[in-house]
Parts: C-alpha cells; structure tokens; sequence
C-alpha cells in the first residue's frame, strides 16, 4: 500500500480539516474564562467583543419574533426578505453603495460570509493576497475553500497599511482575490480615502477580485473616516465582494447575523451553498438584525465614547513599557503593540523570544491574557482588544506595566 495511501486510512479526519488551526482569539479567551472559572484573577484583552448588552429596542423585537408562529417555520434561505432589503438602506446611508436587495445573502455571522465568499470565488490553487496583520479566520477560511493565503506585511513603520507596490510584487499569474480591510482587525488600522482608491484601482487594473471586510465601518476615531472600497473605486462593482454584520456595531456578537454583498452571480452561488450548509439563519436573530439596521446609531455612538476612552488609556499604558511600541489605532477596538524590543530578555527569570512564548508567559505570571503575533502573522507583536470595562482595563495594564518593566 502505498505510504499516502496509508496514511489516510490512518487518520480520522481529513486532511483539509486536519490542517485547521483553531481561532487563537477564541483559544485565549477560552483559556482565560477557564482560568477565572477556576479562581484566578485573569484580565482578558483577547476577544474582540463590546461589553455592553445589545439594545434594548433589538432584543424586545426578537421577543416579539419569537412569539410570532412565522419565525417557527423555514424562511428563504437566503434571508428575510425585509431584512435584505433594509441591509440595502443601511449600506447606501452609511457608504453611499447602492445595490439591490437581491445581491445580499444573510448569514449565520460574519464568519460563514468570509467562508461563503471564499468558497463561491476560488478554485483550488488559486492564491489570495491577504494584507498582514489579518484577521485570523482569513487563512484558514481560504485553505478550507482550497485557496492558497499570500501574506504581504506591513509593519508599524508604515502604519500597517500595505502598499500597491507590495500588492505587485507578491502577484502571480494564480493570483484571483485581493482582500481588503478596512478598519482593521487587528490593527485598527484605517486606509485614507486615497489610498483605498489607488488600492481598488490597482485591483482592476489586474482583474482581481475584491473581498472586503466592513464590519468595523463605525467604529473609527479622531475624525478620521471610514472609505467603502466598493464606493471610492465604481469599477469594482462587477468583482467586489462586501462582507459584514450586526455583530460588533450594535454590540450584537451572540446573535450570529452577517451578510455578503456582491453580483447576483455569486450571491446566487453563495445561497445554492448555503441552502445545502445551514439553511436560513435564526428568523429570531434575522428580525433582531432588522431592527438594528432599521433603527439609529445612537448605540453605536455611546460605544464610542467609552472605547475611545479605554483607546487612548491602553495605548498611553502600554507606551510606557520599555521594549513596547504601540501605534494609536485609528478604528475597530484593538491596540496591536510591537514586543520585539522584549524578545530575548529575562523576564522574571524566563526569556521568551518569540510573541506566542511571551503571551504565555504573561498569562500564567501575570494572569494577563493577550493574543500573540503569531495569530496574525509574524511573530513580535501582540494583540490588545480594550473592548473591556475600564477597571479590568487599568488593572490589566497596570499588571503589564509591573510584569513587563521586570525586562533586562
């Protein structure tokens, strides 16, 4: 028998699968709610998540829709059709794109919308250009739809924001898909108008397609303003792929409510997939959902108050750590520091010299949980989320601030 032959008896999964590594963010988080739940006093700066409850007006609507026998029943797989339609009111009110309620697909998360768009546009072998730092979902969701990531990186000397130059030079002839994101998850780093135009442009220029990720679209800070790709660059309307969701706007992360926007080709691609994976998504969190998107962003706007707060308190914190360089995130809910200048040092007794060595590190002596680098791509970073109640955040930083300054 042939040795590969064998080997695949032998295992008990597939090797698609097999290969998936598990979500670092939720890995953390999992790891320090386990921690707490045993009696430790872990501060957790892993999950990207608001601390504040869902509002009011949304959660009273999803009562109604539990209490209505319509929501009981199957509902098009592809969405509500007044969820999809308002989904088309929000996208021209908030990024001035208008699009016909036909073109979206409502999805259990934004997550099975990253995977969705993936797997309706790739064949296998294709290549993905994936900016780095990314979302850590963006790689394996390509390799499950048999794509092939293409990391470009762009460090804090040039703000996290990747280049057109940098976008050419890691292009090939197998190259299908850009991705593109916008703020940042990880980074909170924020394209200007400009350069998310010569970006797109540059796209079309080479017949790629766009995939974009837009679910940190309001949160954004400092005047600085959030550019849909798909509305800066009207050429892209034919090869552009809008993903987003309710989850972390309206602080709405447990409802599982996402969409995809894109030609009616691919919608109608992505809802034969859907129709065979999941079905329709939840009719109680689908009418949750309307009702956020419906309604003011009155929610958001108080959101922004305190993380814009708790922004500029981590990042001061953390500057002030020796060997810690943190750039001033400009959107999203995350402080993504440089520790390459405490790699190597004695720490406590310990020299970690790579990000996911001293995250560890950090978690189990100074009961700090923060995802590594790693999660992202290279090593030598770490990645903060101040979506967190204030007290949590000072007495998180100030743990840090007393672990860390222990570095020589």
């Amino acid at each position: 028998m042939p040795a590969d032959a064998s080997e695949a008896r032998s295992s008990r999964i597939s090797r698609r699968v097999g290969s998936i590594a598990e979500s670092a963010t939720l890995a953390v988080d999992a790891k320090a709610k386990s921690l707490k739940a045993a009696g430790r006093p872990v501060i957790g700066f892993g999950a990207g998540e608001p601390d504040f409850p869902s509002p009011d007006y949304v959660v009273e609507a999803a009562i109604e829709a539990a209490s209505d026998p319509k929501s009981h029943h199957y509902s098009p797989a592809g969405g509500l059709p007044e969820l999809k339609s308002a989904i088309a009111e929000k996208t021209k009110r908030d990024s001035g794109y208008e699009i016909d309620p036909s073109r979206i697909i409502v999805t259990n998360g934004g997550k099975q919308a990253v995977y969705e768009t993936f797997a309706t546009l790739l064949n296998p072998g294709d290549e993905v250009l994936v900016p780095s730092p990314f979302w850590t979902t963006y790689p394996e969701a390509i390799r499950l739809a048999g794509g092939v990531p293409v990391e470009v990186f762009a460090g804090p000397e040039q703000g996290y924001l990747v280049t057109t130059e940098q976008l050419e030079a890691a292009t090939t002839s197998r190259t299908r898909v850009l991705v593109f994101v916008s703020p940042s998850n990880p980074t909170g780093a924020i394209y200007s108008e400009e350069q998310t135009r010569q970006i797109g442009q540059w796209a079309v220029s080479k017949g790629l397609w766009v995939v974009t990720d837009e679910i940190y679209e309001h949160l954004t800070y400092d005047g600085v303003p959030f550019t849909s790709i798909a509305t800066a660059v009207p050429e892209l309307d034919d090869s552009v792929v809008i993903v987003n969701g309710v989850a972390k706007t309206y602080a709405m992360t447990g409802w599982r409510v996402g969409w995809m926007i894109g030609p009616k080709d691919v919608i109608k691609g992505a809802t034969n997939l859907q129709s065979h994976l999941s079905s329709n998504v939840s009719n109680v969190s689908q009418r949750a959902a309307l009702a956020a998107v419906s309604g003011p962003l009155t929610a958001v706007e108080k959101m922004k108050e305190s993380f814009d707060r708790r922004r500029k308190a981590m990042v001061e914190g953390l500057n002030a750590i020796e060997g810690v360089e943190c750039p001033t995130p400009h959107g999203a809910f995350y402080a993504y520091a440089d520790v390459r200048g405490l790699l190597g040092k004695d720490i406590a007794g310990s020299r970690p010299t790579t990000s996911a060595e001293l995250a560890t590190l950090i978690l189990e002596e100074a009961e700090v949980a923060v995802v590594p680098g790693e999660a992202f791509g290279p090593s030598g970073f770490l990645r903060l989320s101040y979506a967190l109640g204030d007290d949590d955040l000072a007495e998180g930083v100030s743990r840090l601030q007393d672990f860390l300054g222990q570095a020589k």
